[in-house]
């Protein structure tokens, strides 16, 4: 049998393999990108948003999650629940409706689209006959009714969308009560609001755009109140009670309507300009709550002054002698008040008001004096400021999580302490194994500390660098200051704040060491801040260091931004991470590359210009090293100010394919006369402007020129105690990897903790390869005697690893955009190589090394890495052989910001931006998989309407889209294509 097995198949090995890897895109944590509508059920305590991308989310309790996508991929108008059932209608703009369920699916729940349905109107109809405005779904749960731009409210038999034409209303039909002087002034219009009357389901409430409202009996086809408005309409509210009614309208007024038997034509009660007398926006919707002490909560949408305050984006809370405009960073999509919702209560007693806006979720508790925010426990504005980069950390020790914890408690002291108030449904997620933390820099110098242990992205802890730096803004300005006569009386809500004071305070590199709390954060102007825990406030000098990255270079001139200034003198901080040292890079260019060994008290950071090493325990610089290339003059004119030429681009391209040409034609050993040289020069030109058109494509591995822009630029930075100058003596050793192909080596030598503070930190380079492709380098890894990674600094000591084997001979991993080479030390003769790019012109982008365990037993686990591809692909590869294991499509390779935003973790999972404020979360391990998984309860409805829970328990499911996830168990393998890659052992063959 083996004759007919295919070279290398190793069915052993193939199901290892299942047992090992699997690819399932798990759950998305973040804001949802652009939403447009949302929905809420009181029943349910479900909320529902919708994105105009056609996506629809549902959310609970925390861990309680949803997610479905519309085929048609249009914007979602918007969201009404069933009442009493697990049931929602979603409107889009195509002007289809279509019925979702939450269903029991092999023993879990899943959010399923039904069915779906276009209202159509007569033949030859205008569109607008059809086109709904309004969706009322009746307590029977038996009906919709569909207001229309035509004037006509429609009946639509659930769940089947039947169209029931005898009970359509029309204009016609509730004209004839309307007095002949206000027909003539004007006409219905379009349905603006349709309402259920609270006490009597055969009535509702129909409210036309021009301000005519009607109420309307089901039973008997006919109206039996009349509302004469005078102004456009916007939205309807009912009382309660059901004795009145709230009208809001476009000249940012309300009015309060009575409903009594015995008058049919009523006069308004009161009409208000909440912020008159001045034109004023409109008021979009309203809410009249009752409460127990007889002073209503109103609270409406909008309503400001034109002139002064059109801009904002304002919901006013009226209690009483109490009033607070709540002014958003961004538009508001629309909000709800969560209420008691118990058919027997006699009072409202609002509790909280939810708002979405555009770029974030609100809510506000109203039961506690100053209505402050409610801290929200997931649908985090992930870029409040806009990310700029991000680092995950696995396995966070306890007590470093607790003083994490801690420090950002005491920064929540403005939230309330009310109970998250959507809390449908319980997770039955099981608990995250460990305590995992997903660090985010961002454009305005801060860096947010993220829960990312299970189901919900929450934010612990929120870090700003600001205070070092002199900036235009004073940190302690308070924008939700107010004067005590202030009016309108608005107050700053949220946290989106998309706007820097510096760009150059943009962070660019993190890295935290878990176990001995120090912090390396680098920035956009050269700047690398190392910090420590501290529990308690402080204040202190930050002490500085310059690194210049030129000394040894003449003729330069940099020609970018300037560097930060720096506050003189002490400095206040508040408790978590403090800056104790400020090292800035000149020239002062982004730094792109960062690495920090705690155990050595040592941080190396690397820009387009070179790399250094500082010392952090004596504050003192050890060493740089300029990498800057004579003709790397982009390198010089920094990201804020630099516009790529695109001749310069085009003749480094043609350069480069001639000198591949000319070599080719030496190597053939060809000759020619002068014609004829240029006849082949004339047809290799315009064969190259045919080839660049494929370029992408059809790419192979080339040599690059020296003189290519930024081949200076420092990729990668790496520590490693390994053997460097001979096989007997192992020692500290600092690797950096540069776009133009080169891996420099330096011996350090670090005095033992007896004398640290003592003797200086010594550096010497050792070493220097140089790739024969110039390829960037973008990984560096060191393997010991048994071909196992080298343990983090400290992670043996605190006995969380096996301490590397230093007997055998260890071995170099580098790994280019092109290609993996496997080096031995301390000779560095290239031992093993696996070529990445062919005609597909595939590049990586990101390497990590992860751990995969095996979901049959918990006695094996190997080391192998997820390379991400510029083609979007995810290829894991194994150690030391480099073994193409599997692949599996990820990210559009369209999506650069997404391939560009990718961070794996230590144990298969990763995260991704799927829009600036959304990470999409995947895992490419058997065993570790964090998903929602959650209970519903259903409810059931007795005859009489009242609502009490069922006993069933639901799971929910995996959430699908028709990005095909994968959902089946441990063992399943359904991406077994892949990219074939050379392998090839090499003794002495040179690149």
């Amino acid at each position: 049998m083996r004759r007919f097995l295919r070279p290398g198949h190793d069915p052993v090995r193939e199901r290892l393999k299942r047992d090992l890897f699997q690819f399932n895109k798990t759950v998305e944590h973040g804001f949802p990108h652009q939403p447009s509508a949302l929905g809420y059920s009181p029943c349910l305590r479900l909320m529902a948003i919708g994105t105009r991308s056609g996506a629809i989310k549902l959310y609970g309790a925390p861990g309680v999650e949803f997610m479905g996508l519309h085929e048609e991929n249009n914007t979602v108008m918007q969201i009404h629940f069933i009442p009493d059932q697990c049931q929602l209608v979603t409107l889009l703009d195509d002007n289809s409706l279509h019925l979702w369920s939450l269903k029991q699916h092999g023993g879990a729940s899943e959010l399923r689209e039904e069915h779906r349905f276009t209202l159509k109107g007569p033949p030859g109809s205008p569109p607008s006959a059809t086109q709904i405005t309004a969706v009322l779904p009746h307590s029977s749960r038996e009906v919709l009714y569909l207001g229309t731009e035509s004037g006509n409210i429609f009946v639509v038999e659930l769940p089947s969308f039947r169209v029931l034409e005898d009970r359509t209303i029309t204009p016609e039909a509730v004209l004839q009560r309307v007095p002949e002087d206000y027909c003539n002034r004007r006409s219905c219009e379009l349905v603006e609001a349709l309402r259920e009357h609270p006490k009597n389901p055969d009535q509702i409430l129909i409210g036309y755009s021009r301000g005519l409202i009607f109420l309307w009996d089901l039973q008997n086809n006919k109206v039996t109140h009349l509302f004469l408005g005078t102004q456009q309409l916007e939205n309807l509210h009912w009382q309660r009670d059901g004795s009145k009614f709230v009208s809001c309208h476009y000249d940012g007024s309300y009015t309060q309507w009575p409903v009594s038997s015995d008058n049919r034509q009523p006069e308004p009660l009161e009409n208000l300009v909440p912020y008159g007398p001045f034109p004023c926006k409109a008021i979009s919707k309203i809410y009249w709550q009752t409460t127990k002490n007889g002073l209503p909560y109103i609270i409406f949408q909008g309503g400001m002054p034109r002139a002064s305050y059109g801009d904002r984006h304002s919901i006013s809370v009226v209690h009483g002698s109490q009033q607070t405009a709540f002014d958003f960073t961004s538009r508001v999509i629309d909000f709800f008040i969560i209420f008691s919702s118990e058919p027997t209560a006699e009072f409202d007693d609002p509790s909280a008001m939810v708002v979405l806006a555009e770029e974030e979720l609100v809510v506000i508790d109203l039961k506690t004096a100053g209505w402050p925010a409610v801290h929200p426990p997931y649908l985090a504005s992930l870029h409040c400021s806009a990310i700029t980069c991000s680092h995950h950390v696995s396995n966070i020790p306890l007590k470093l999580w607790e003083r994490i914890i801690s420090a950002g408690s005491k920064q929540n002291i403005h939230y309330s302490n009310m109970p998250w108030p959507i809390d449908g449904g319980t997770s039955i997620a099981p608990d995250p194994p460990q305590r995992d933390l997903l660090l985010t820099g961002h454009e305005d110098g801060t860096v947010r500390f993220w829960d990312a242990s299970g189901v919900c992205l929450h934010l612990l802890y929120k870090l700003s660098t600001v205070r070092v730096f002199l900036t235009d803004a004073d940190p302690n300005d308070n924008m939700n200051t107010l004067g005590e006569d202030e009016w309108p009386p608005l107050r700053k809500v949220g946290t989106f704040d998309p706007y820097s004071d510096d760009p150059r305070l943009g962070i660019q590199k993190i890295y935290l060491c878990k176990y001995s709390g120090y912090l390396a954060v680098a920035g956009t102007a050269g700047q690398v801040l190392v910090m420590e825990l501290n529990d308690e406030d402080a204040e202190h000098v930050v002490d500085h260091a310059e690194a210049d990255l030129l000394q040894d270079q003449e003729g330069y001139r940099w020609k970018g931004h300037e560097k930060l200034k720096t506050r003189d003198g002490p400095v206040r901080f508040e408790a978590g991470f403090q800056p104790f040292v400020l090292v800035q890079c000149q020239p002062p260019a982004v730094v792109t590359s960062l690495a920090l060994h705690s155990e050595w008290k040592l941080v190396a950071f690397g820009t387009s210009h070179g790399f250094g090493l500082f010392d952090h325990q004596q504050k003192r610089l050890v060493f740089v090293k300029c990498t800057l290339h004579p003709s790397d003059q982009l390198a010089l004119e920094g990201p804020l100010s630099r516009v790529k030429s695109l001749k310069k681009s085009l003749r480094q391209s043609f350069r480069r394919i001639r000198r591949s040409r000319v070599s080719s034609r030496k190597r053939r050993g060809g000759s020619g006369n002068a014609s004829e040289v240029q006849e082949a020069n004339a047809k290799f030109d315009q064969d190259t402007l045919q080839e660049m058109e494929l370029a992408p494509v059809q790419r192979k591995i080339e040599a690059r020129s020296a003189e290519d822009s930024f081949t200076g630029f420092v990729r990668t930075l790496y520590f490693a105690d390994t053997f460097l100058r001979d096989s007997s003596r192992h020692c500290p050793s600092l690797w950096a990897g540069t776009n133009g192909g080169t891996v420099y080596a330096f011996c350090l030598r670090v005095p033992p903790a007896e004398r640290r503070m003592d003797e200086p930190v010594r550096a010497e380079q050792a070493k220097e390869i140089q790739l024969m492709h110039r390829a960037p380098v973008v990984g560096i890894l060191v393997l010991d005697g048994h071909s196992t990674p080298l343990p983090e600094p400290l992670e043996v000591a605190h006995d969380l690893s096996k301490s590397p084997d230093m007997q055998g001979s260890h071995q170099l991993l580098v790994v280019s955009e092109e290609q993996f080479k496997v080096f031995t030390l301390p000779k560095v003769s290239s031992k093993l190589k696996l070529k990445l790019t062919a005609l597909e012109g595939c590049r990586v982008r990101k390497v990590t090394v992860a751990n995969f365990s095996s979901c049959k037993t918990d006695d094996y686990s190997e080391n192998d890495l997820a390379v991400l591809t510029n083609l979007g692909d995810i290829q894991i590869i194994s150690l030391p052989f480099l073994k193409l294991q599997i692949r599996y499509p990820c990210i559009r390779k369209e999506d650069v910001s997404g391939i560009a935003s990718c961070v794996f973790t230590k144990y298969g999972q990763g995260f991704y931006l799927i829009s600036p404020s959304e990470f999409e979360r995947f895992s490419l391990s058997t065993k570790w998989l964090v998903e929602p998984r959650c209970i519903v309860d259903m409810p059931e409805v007795t005859s009489n309407n009242h609502v009490r829970p069922k006993s069933g328990m639901e799971n929910t499911a995996r959430k699908s889209r028709g990005s095909g996830r994968s959902s089946g168990g441990c063992g399943e393998d359904e991406r077994k294509s892949g990219r074939l890659m050379e392998h090839a052992l090499l003794n002495d063959e040179s690149e």
